[in-house]
């Protein structure tokens, strides 16, 4: 089965031409750089996302608080994440790059500030 996405690995932004026999890739072609290939295998096999989006706060200046994952995570366990994620209020002032939460899920990545808080 051929599939056709565009490589976000550098700048170029490569259509790469995909072959692969469903969940596995085969080949793949059209690619300026040598991360092309490697980019394709991941999406294809076991795409992973970055999560990025806010907390609730009590008693600080904001009421929310942007957040990420320090690292990518398998794309099927967005939703699950964000569900966890949902529970989490933050109470005490947090700098910029504090861990708000270790080992998100047990999937080996932490929830991270995106910015500094300060209370009230």
């Amino acid at each position: 089965m051929k599939r056709f996405m565009t490589c976000i690995e550098c700048p170029q932004g490569c259509r790469l031409e995909i072959e692969t026999d469903g969940a596995r890739m085969i080949s793949a072609a059209g690619e300026k750089c040598e991360r092309g290939p490697a980019y394709a295998k991941q999406e294809i096999e076991a795409p992973m996302r970055t999560l990025t989006t806010s907390v609730l706060t009590r008693g600080l200046e904001l009421k929310m608080l942007a957040v990420r994952s320090s690292k990518p995570i398998p794309k099927g366990k967005l939703l699950e994440a964000m569900d966890a994620v949902k529970r989490i209020t933050v109470t005490v002032p947090v700098r910029a790059g504090d861990i708000v939460v270790s080992d998100l899920l047990g999937l080996g990545a932490d929830l991270v500030a995106c910015r500094t808080l300060t209370r009230l």
